[in-house]
């Protein structure tokens, strides 16, 4: 499990593809703790570690995982949202997130509002039906408030420090992102469909 609480935004430096794929990141995350089979989720996916030294881990991903998020648009160099697991004693300072991708959006505009940046995201109706203003989404990882929505996208807005700290600082329009619902919603809604 995480939070959306990105800690640090590295790049792809290899990409292996036979079928499924390998990608290998530079980080700055201390990865002298890291291990074998330890979960990180990269730009909202979870991934599992499958090599690692300094500054650096590999990642193995299944054919699954390319076809229903951005991983299969990624290159050399595309900057990507890190996020450890949270731990128990951790603080929880944005929403439940399990790594999980629901769908993928696409940036529709974003327009300056003050310091901070106003994203709207086109993304299809199955996911659309769970965002609610004021509720909290994962878009590439971090955790999101929710400040408008209709049938067809939502908006969020992005503050300065959110933009210096993950890749939302190079995010353009037209580029595809991964969004995850939050997961009280899909539960809530799971319910009411069975009673």
């Amino acid at each position: 499990m995480f939070t959306g609480i990105i800690t640090d935004v590295g790049r792809v430096r290899s990409i292996e593809r036979r079928g499924d794929a390998r990608f290998e990141f530079t980080t700055q995350l201390d990865t002298i703790d890291f291990e074998i089979g330890a979960s990180i989720a990269c730009c909202g996916v979870c991934l599992t570690v499958v090599e690692f030294g300094d500054n650096w881990f590999a990642t193995e991903v299944s054919l699954e995982t390319l076809s229903r998020t951005t991983l299969d648009l990624w290159t050399i160099d595309t900057p990507i949202n890190f996020e450890r697991p949270l731990r128990a004693a951790d603080e929880l300072g944005g929403h439940i997130v399990s790594g999980h991708v629901d769908g993928i959006g696409t940036v529709t505009s974003i327009e300056a509002e003050s310091t901070s940046k106003r994203f709207c995201f086109e993304a299809d109706r199955g996911i659309l039906k769970f965002v609610a203003v004021k509720g909290s989404i994962a878009v590439n990882g971090v955790s999101l408030t929710v400040n408008e929505v209709n049938s067809k996208c939502f908006g969020v807005n992005i503050i300065p420090h959110t933009q210096a700290h993950t890749n939302f600082g190079t995010i353009k329009v037209d580029d595809r992102v991964n969004l995850e619902i939050d997961m009280l919603a899909r539960y809530v809604s799971k319910i009411l469909e069975e009673d």
